[in-house]
């Protein structure tokens, strides 16, 4: 058998049109790949985003059966109960858990919803989720005082990626990735691993601090500045890194190169509590002078129908009668009220007075089960171009800047997947319409597994 018969590299963020057309002739790995194998687009999950798109990818499952709805979800009923989703939110097998069972040894790196650490056949590293490397952050245990050995400066994320000091952002970026690909490249000599997977979080982190300087597109598009070339360059050593993993696996080794959404130049935001306002929906005690989080307002409930919360997506919650504290939206009513929102967002126009592509999504509609605390509506605004901004005090509904921190891009719906199986070459053949979900069943068939039943997706002829 190869060793490992089954490497995924995951990019999160990385942005096909990046890959596929403007720099494939500068990307000679991922470009040799994709002339080998099969490739496309990649349509993510709703909402688009790290948390949840990876466990998404990984159990076959959509959010709503997760019940995780973004980085961030409601624990409780409560109105200021938004906390952080883990791993162990996540109840359903992964990819490596299913090929675990059927004997595979298994390496799995920093892949989001895997923090904290917990027991699979081989290793695991948890992901950026992660505080710090002070607390447990691997399986075995001991193979983190082994990390730390090779690595002294380990580090699960890139740290205050959104602020001004872009020449900081920039090193830790590179050691990010450079941790990330050396560490795989260790495990499987030392290890010989059957399946392995890693995913950096640097392309995501320099989108997010690099994309003005390089894309004429964006509103503050920066083309004299130091940093044109960026994400560029990261993309170049990103293949770079790719090309040496690839050297320590063996002739018939098969490779997934797989992004979890793409990205996209941030067009602004809109703010979604200031329009709730503006439309009744919400009532504030008292407004602030300066921008200020809900959380730190007093809110009216008692007036209030309807709230929201920012992010590269908005989400809508109403104030249901024998729901929420203070509910005030009898159940009789909940349907209508929805697809009030639903009409007034859709006729939400740009700053300019054009309109504004805005599309709002029922969870029961879009999910095949809805767990936990969903948000009532879902919100994209121009396909992600403009994010949500949950602050209120602002003068307008329409921001230049995100409310938590600089900020170049914001995602977009889809990402990417390369596929190349030495076993079954398929000499650059273009996937259409592939979905994130179609990943664990594709994969699971490809190796003759019981796929577990409910999964969302198909099986890809890759």
């Amino acid at each position: 058998m190869p060793t490992p018969r089954l490497l995924i590299i995951g990019l999160d963020c990385m942005e096909p049109s990046l890959v596929f057309e403007q720099w494939r002739s500068q990307l000679p790995h991922l470009s040799r790949l994709m002339a080998q194998g099969s490739y496309g687009r990649l349509e993510s999950s709703i909402p688009a985003i790290t948390v949840p798109a990876w466990s998404c990818m990984m159990t076959g499952r959509d959010p709503g059966e997760l019940g995780i709805y973004g980085f961030r979800n409601r624990q409780d009923r409560n109105y200021h109960s938004m906390a952080i989703s883990d791993g162990r939110a996540v109840k359903f097998p992964r990819l490596w858990d299913l090929l675990g069972e059927a004997g595979w040894q298994v390496a799995v790196l920093s892949v989001p919803g895997t923090s904290p650490p917990y027991p699979v056949n081989g290793s695991l590293v948890s992901c950026f989720l992660t505080p710090s490397p002070e607390v447990p952050f691997t399986h075995p245990p001991e193979l983190g005082q082994q990390l730390r050995s090779w690595m002294p400066d380990f580090m699960m994320d890139v740290p205050n990626f959104r602020s001004d000091d872009k020449k900081q952002i920039l090193e830790n970026l590179y050691r990010l990735c450079d941790q990330r690909f050396t560490l795989a490249e260790k495990l499987i000599v030392q290890d010989g691993p059957d399946f392995l997977m890693l995913v950096d979080m640097g392309v995501d982190r320099i989108h997010h601090a690099f994309w003005k300087p390089m894309d004429p597109r964006h509103p503050q598009y920066e083309p004299d500045s130091p940093y044109a070339t960026a994400i560029y360059d990261y993309y170049r050593h990103v293949d770079q890194r790719v090309g040496s993993l690839l050297e320590h696996c063996d002739q018939d080794t098969a490779v997934l190169v797989v992004s979890d959404h793409g990205a996209q130049p941030l067009m602004g935001g809109i703010c979604i509590n200031e329009w709730l306002q503006a439309q009744g929906y919400l009532t504030l005690k008292q407004r602030p002078d300066t921008p200020q989080s809900l959380d730190q307002v007093a809110v009216d409930w008692e007036q209030t129908q309807a709230w929201g919360a920012g992010g590269y997506y908005a989400r809508i919650f109403l104030n249901v009668k024998g729901r929420e504290p203070q509910g005030v939206v009898p159940m009789a009513a909940y349907e209508a009220t929805r697809d009030q929102l639903i009409d007034q967002l859709s006729q939400l126009p740009g700053p300019a007075g054009c309109p504004l592509k805005v599309e709002a999504f029922k969870p029961q509609q879009i999910y095949q089960k809805v767990r936990g605390r969903a948000p009532d509506l879902i919100v994209y605004f121009d396909d992600l171009a403009w994010r949500s901004i949950g602050s209120v005090g602002f003068d307008s509904i329409y921001a230049v800047e995100n409310d938590t921190g600089p900020d170049d891009a914001n995602h977009a719906p889809q990402g990417l997947m390369i596929f190349y199986d030495p076993q079954d070459p398929k000499q650059g053949q273009v996937l259409q319409q592939a979905q994130l979900y179609d990943i664990l069943p594709s994969l699971l068939h490809r190796y003759s597994l019981v796929a577990p039943a409910g999964l969302r997706g198909q099986q890809l002829s890759w």
